[in-house]
C-alpha cells in the first residue's frame, strides 16, 4: 500500500507526521511526502521542515492520499497543481483522506459534494461552500473519503483508516507500538467542553 502525503507551505506538522507515523509502522505500507517539486517544505510555524522526496507527477496513482491542513491551506486552495493532483489521484485511490483544514482542499478538488465531512471546529462551516454537509465529529467516513477534525484527530483517522485498509488487529498493534493512549491534562480539547473564553483565545493563536 503506497500512501502519499502532499506538503505545501505552512502546513501543520502534526497533521502530516501523526498519520505518517501510524502508516509507516503498518506492514507492507510505504509513505511518500510529495510536493510541487522535491525538496524542503516548511510548516506553519516556520521552524520545522519536511523533505518531499517526489513531485506530484512522480506519484499520480497512490493507493492512499492523506492531505494535511494548516494556516497555509487557504493559500493552497489557489494552488491548481495541488488541487488537480488530489482530484486526479482520487480516481485511483483506495482511500482519500484529510486532516483538519485539509478537507477544504478535498472540497476544492470537487470530492465532497453531497458528502458528510469534518475539519477543525473553527472553520467547520467553510465546508458547506463545497457542497459538503459539515459534521462535528472526530473522524467521518463517507465511502472511500475519510476526513478528520483538528490536528491530533489525524492519528485517530489514520488508525481508523488502517483498520479498514488492513484489519483491526494491525491497527491495534500500531496503536500500541506508538503508545497512543490519550490522557489529556485538561478537558479543553473541544469547544463543547472548553472553559468560557478559551475558544476565543484559541482562535487568536491561529492568526
Amino acid at each position: 500500500m503506497h500512501v502519499a502525503i502532499p506538503l505545501y507551505p505552512r502546513f501543520t506538522a502534526l497533521d502530516a507526521v501523526g498519520p505518517y507515523t501510524v502508516m509507516a509502522f503498518a506492514p507492507g505500507c510505504t509513505v511518500t511526502f510529495v510536493a510541487a517539486e522535491p525538496g524542503p517544505v516548511t510548516d506553519d510555524h516556520g521552524t520545522l521542515t519536511l523533505q518531499a522526496t517526489a513531485a506530484y507527477g512522480d506519484l499520480p496513482d497512490p493507493d492512499v492520499v492523506i492531505v494535511p491542513g494548516g494556516v497555509g491551506t487557504f493559500d493552497a486552495l489557489a494552488d491548481q497543481a495541488l488541487v488537480d493532483w488530489i482530484a486526479a489521484a482520487h480516481a485511483h485511490t483506495q482511500w482519500t483522506t484529510s486532516v483538519c483544514s485539509g478537507s477544504l482542499l478535498l472540497g476544492a478538488a470537487g470530492l465532497l459534494q453531497g458528502k458528510k465531512a469534518t475539519t477543525h471546529w473553527g472553520i467547520l462551516d467553510f465546508l458547506a461552500q463545497y457542497g459538503a454537509e459539515p459534521v462535528s465529529e472526530r473522524v467521518v467516513t463517507e465511502g472511500k473519503i475519510v476526513t478528520a477534525a483538528g490536528v491530533s484527530a489525524g492519528i485517530d483517522m489514520a488508525l481508523t483508516l488502517l483498520a479498514q485498509a488492513s484489519d483491526v488487529e494491525t491497527a491495534q498493534a500500531v496503536q500500541l507500538v506508538i503508545e497512543y493512549d490519550p490522557q489529556p491534562p485538561f478537558n479543553a480539547g473541544s469547544p463543547k467542553t472548553a472553559p468560557e473564553g478559551i475558544a476565543e483565545r484559541a482562535m487568536s493563536l491561529l492568526v
